[in-house]
């Protein structure tokens, strides 16, 4: 199961965009929690506190927060973040809820295993990872926190493929119409160094300014050019 961390949030009454300069004014980021069977919520967070969230860890938009509103305790994961194009720091953020029975589409990070049973690792070849996340759709309750590869066997040209995976019940890939790959092992790639080719046996190249050997004829001279003709009298 993935991995649920705290997110300290609070409510906030005025809404709008009077309602959120005055929160950023604060030192706080506004935000909307919305889904499930309960009405949107108009909240805020501390701008430290979202950035720590938003750098630790994996993809924030992927990653699962617990938080306390109300007196109430739920499950969110993250659904937007907005930026200021000059700064760079948050300024707005969406949280979504888990409700149990709902269904979420997250990215979910793959891990490779058993790289010393593959044959083709052991020769040298390189693992070339197509997909470092897989987008998948999960039961609010059985969310992973990774998915897998075995390397297991693989040689020079094979892929692993997301059949491959073993996934949790209920999770199914967001895309369903076709075993896309996630990885496979290339072979490697040597770059020869271009040499000179080593001249005839007996036939040495000559040193610069030296002499034709004797026996062989000098390379004819360019004709003379044409006389010009003479001019005509008027």
């Amino acid at each position: 199961m993935a991995q649920v961390r705290p997110l300290k949030i609070q409510s906030r009454e005025r809404t709008g965009t009077g309602g959120a300069r005055a929160t950023r004014r604060a030192g706080l980021v506004p935000g909307v929690v919305y889904g499930g069977k309960g009405a949107p919520a108009a909240i805020a967070i501390e701008t430290r506190e979202l950035e720590k969230a938003i750098t630790t860890g994996g993809r924030f938009t992927s990653s699962l927060f617990e938080v306390e509103l109300d007196g109430a305790k739920t499950r969110v994961v993250p659904r937007a973040v907005q930026f200021d194009p000059v700064t760079d720091r948050p300024v707005h953020f969406d949280l979504f809820r888990l409700e149990s029975g709902t269904k979420v589409s997250l990215f979910i990070p793959v891990r490779f295993i058993n790289h010393d049973a593959s044959p083709g690792l052991k020769r040298a070849g390189v693992l070339n990872i197509v997909r470092h996340e897989v987008e998948l759709i999960c039961p609010a309750d059985n969310i992973p926190s990774e998915l897998v590869g075995d390397l297991t066997g693989l040689n020079f040209n094979d892929s692993l493929h997301i059949s491959a995976f073993k996934l949790p019940e209920g999770v199914t890939p967001a895309i369903r119409n076709r075993d896309f790959t996630i990885a496979s092992i290339a072979p490697p790639s040597v770059k020869g160094l271009d040499e000179e080719a080593p001249a005839a046996e007996g036939e040495a190249a000559p040193a610069a300014g030296a002499k034709a050997p004797a026996g062989k004829a000098a390379a004819p001279a360019a004709k003379a050019a044409a006389p010009a003709a003479p001019a005509k009298k008027k």
